[in-house]
């Protein structure tokens, strides 16, 4: 029972992190209708950001946080402005390939001026270990599932009770309707878009500065399509469901079958919850009339 415990409990904290990946991703699908390919890369550059302010400048970890945090905010205006807007009113499979191709650029942008080695950045959190009778939690897994769970929070109560985030949700809900009543459509899909980028760049910084910093970080988007596929492409309490729900499946499966089986598992449990409900556990269904 102990065991049982044990793996639920780091597959829960390990899920906190993941649902940040899955909000980004559900930020821009939410405001635009699209799925963003480079949040993978928006959350590698701002580790590489944290990196170079921390380990090559010098700078204290928590300032070194905020200038990554803001380039990575300017760079998603100067994108949103430059390239996305001008497919405003295009086909979505135009703005999806518009996202591949940063996604690639950034990338190969990395690759040129780091490599692909492997980094060890400083870490914002402490790493001591918490002991709960004989489970034994690592203290950046437990530091990065609070962080996680604070910012989530405040998203939620952000797009709750913020006059701000009251206008993005009218705008991904009704984007002429909202133009109609006065509410800047252009600027409320560039926040959206710096928001996605925000929380992608504290992912990737809590990532690398517990597992260690490459090019690699990038492809931990991508196992976060199952998530946001079960809880709903358009549901931010659905993705954090989702992702906390297949961290613990993802802990017990490697727990108990194999370290092999998490890169399975989770997906067999979306196809199985997909065949009952197509739109995910808090999807919108759509209805179609002919």
């Amino acid at each position: 029972m102990s065991e049982f415990l044990e793996y639920s409990l780091l597959g829960l904290l390990s899920g906190g992190v993941t649902a940040l990946i899955a909000l980004s991703f559900v930020l821009i699908y939410k405001g635009t209708g699209v799925v963003n390919f480079a949040v993978g890369e928006f959350m590698m550059l701002g580790a590489y950001l944290y990196y170079v302010g921390a380990v090559v400048y010098s700078f204290p970890p928590w300032l070194a946080f905020v200038l990554a945090l803001l380039g990575i905010a300017a760079l998603a205006m100067v994108l949103e402005r430059v390239v996305l807007r001008p497919l405003s009113g295009q086909p979505q499979v135009s703005v999806m390939m518009a996202t591949i191709g940063m996604a690639s650029v950034i990338h190969g942008t990395v690759e040129a001026f780091w490599g692909g080695d492997t980094y060890n950045p400083p870490t914002l959190l402490p790493r001591t270990p918490l002991n709960f009778g004989e489970i034994l939690i690592p203290g950046t897994m437990l530091g990065n599932f609070a962080v996680a769970a604070v910012l989530i929070a405040a998203f939620l109560a952000f797009f709750r009770y913020s006059k701000t985030g009251i206008a993005l949700r009218a705008t991904a809900s009704d984007p002429v309707t909202a133009a109609t009543l006065g509410i800047n459509i252009n600027f409320s899909q560039m926040l959206t878009w710096v928001l996605s980028g925000l929380v992608g760049t504290v992912a990737g910084v809590l990532i690398a500065s517990s597992a260690g910093l490459s090019p690699l970080l990038a492809s931990a988007a991508l196992g976060v399509f199952a998530a946001i596929i079960l809880g709903g492409l358009d549901s931010i309490l659905g993705a954090i469901v989702a992702s906390l729900l297949l961290g613990i499946i993802e802990a017990l499966g490697a727990g108990y079958l194999g370290g092999k089986s998490r890169d399975v598992l989770p997906f067999v449990v979306v196809l199985a919850i997909l065949v009952v409900k197509p739109y995910g556990i808090f999807g919108t269904r759509t209805i179609e009339r002919l």
